[in-house]
């Protein structure tokens, strides 16, 4: 029996060698194929890269055999690059979409297919249906990859140069090198490496990178993803060479973590807060905020203070993507650390995060520490976020249906004013705050969450989520 292929927040993610093997993965190419000869790219391009995991770049071969034999012209690049890079090429060379071969901050045995529009931005949830529609039992349209160099149907090409250029025009990088910060990166092992020192070398800043070799078993950590504890061996590298901020990319650098100057972890929520400040206030933009329903209620505040709309999604990309191509956004993200930004693809970009977290140091002359300050001055107080992911047993119906079921009055002693179920179970509450149950899209785990304004409740508030959700 053919093994059946389902697309997630992204596209699809599987253990290496298991479900994810070369038969599979060009099963998904075909897909793919289809999927943009249905919306009329005959005879375009198509971007296709790869990751430092296990085999990716064989995997991405495989995946460029696959879209030439279809009649695509595609562009593979020269080595491992990151998301954000990738998705700048689809525009760059005018190409119709992207394959990506990665599993971002999945663990070590995982790798993924992630697919992107024209915009070089993720596609949304109904295309993704379609692409999955669209895989075959077995594909029999490939051209073999030295052949297709050959007919130059396949061109192994350099992204990195473009974005470099593209990035230039994006921020003045020279006053950050001369600012003479100590900067320590952690690239996680990723696709990240190399990228700050090249963009920020030669001037008074010290970049300091670890993490920065190949190794696909990603020592030091569970897995290549921005949050703790993957990040403790970052944050004591800052404290040990007294730097000022940690920045810190996932597997394929399109999110970002940071680590203050006393090494203590700033949460994703807000970073984000951090960053919309920064366009608003300290570049003096304006345009629409999108967010995820899983972040921060920060965003909501400094959009009634500068008088610009904010639109709520769902969990992930694909519905970020699409809501701030429509309203030409500012910014757009999730909780998880994936930051974008208008001049540039509307896709997380983990390098463009860290370096205008940078700029805006250097901008105000100010620690993250003292910067979190001003945040919290300008919205009203401080907000408080956690977050617990759980494996659970049984169909997802059952335990959708039990956590209706449950109906809670109040969650760490605040009063339930609301149910939002957009993309989960999000209980608002009297403080302004919220806690959100929802199914991961790439694993088989539920996610408990909350962002309150009342620290010594966070724990309590999760611990009654993991009850509503039937983990005891």
């Amino acid at each position: 029996m053919t093994f059946k292929i389902k697309f997630g927040t992204d596209g699809w993610r599987g253990v290496i060698a298991e479900e994810y093997t070369f038969d599979n993965v060009r099963r998904c190419a075909q897909g793919y194929a289809s999927y943009m000869l249905e919306q009329g790219n005959v005879g375009k391009s198509i971007v296709v890269g790869f990751d430092k995991r296990f085999g990716s770049e064989n995997f991405a071969a495989s995946v460029a055999e696959v879209l030439a034999g279809n009649g695509f012209k595609v562009f593979l690049t020269d080595s491992a690059t990151p998301t954000p890079v990738i998705a700048f090429a689809v525009v760059n060379t005018k190409s119709c979409g992207a394959v990506n071969i990665t599993a971002s901050h999945n663990p070590p045995a995982d790798n993924g297919f992630k697919v992107r529009n024209e915009t070089g931005g993720a596609i949304d949830p109904e295309g993704l249906l379609r692409i999955e529609a669209l895989i075959p039992d077995s594909v029999e349209s490939a051209k073999r990859l030295a052949m297709a160099e050959a007919e130059g149907k396949i061109v192994v090409f350099d992204a990195h140069t473009p974005y470099f250029e593209h990035i230039r025009k994006l921020i003045d990088l020279q006053p950050i090198r001369d600012a003479g910060l100590t900067v320590v990166v952690d690239v996680m092992w990723g696709n990240g490496a190399g990228y700050f020192t090249k963009l920020l070398g030669g001037g008074k800043t010290r970049i300091i990178e670890i993490h920065n070799e190949r190794n696909p078993s990603f020592p030091e950590m569970k897995r290549p993803e921005p949050i703790r504890p993957n990040i403790d061996v970052g944050l004591k590298a800052t404290v040990a060479n007294k730097a000022d901020i940690l920045l810190v990319t996932d597997g394929d650098a399109d999110r970002c973590g940071i680590g203050d100057e006393n090494g203590e972890f700033i949460n994703q929520l807000r970073v984000y807060a951090l960053l919309a400040y920064y366009l608003l206030e300290v570049r003096g933009e304006r345009g629409d905020i999108v967010k995820t329903l899983s972040t921060t209620n920060m965003l909501n505040r400094l959009g009634e203070i500068y008088g610009v709309p904010v639109h709520e999604t769902g969990v992930g990309f694909k519905y970020v993507a699409p809501k701030m191509t429509e309203t030409n956004a500012l910014i757009g993200g999730e909780e998880s650390g994936g930051y974008a930004f208008r001049g540039n693809v509307p896709e997380r970009d983990g390098i463009l995060a860290g370096l205008y977290m940078l700029d805006l140091m250097v901008r105000t002359g100010k620690k993250p520490t003292e910067l979190l300050k001003i945040l919290f001055e300008k919205v009203g107080g401080e907000y408080f976020y956690d977050r617990v992911d759980s494996a659970f047993s049984g169909d997802r119906a059952t335990r959708e249906k039990m956590i209706l079921d449950a109906n809670p009055k109040t969650l760490g002693g605040l009063k339930v004013t609301e149910l939002v179920t957009v993309d989960g179970f999000q209980f608002r509450m009297e403080d302004g705050g919220w806690m959100l149950i929802r199914f991961s899209g790439t694993e088989p785990i539920m996610r408990v969450y909350c962002e309150t304004r009342h620290g010594d409740k966070v724990q309590a508030i999760l611990q009654d989520g993991l009850k509503v959700a039937g983990i005891k």
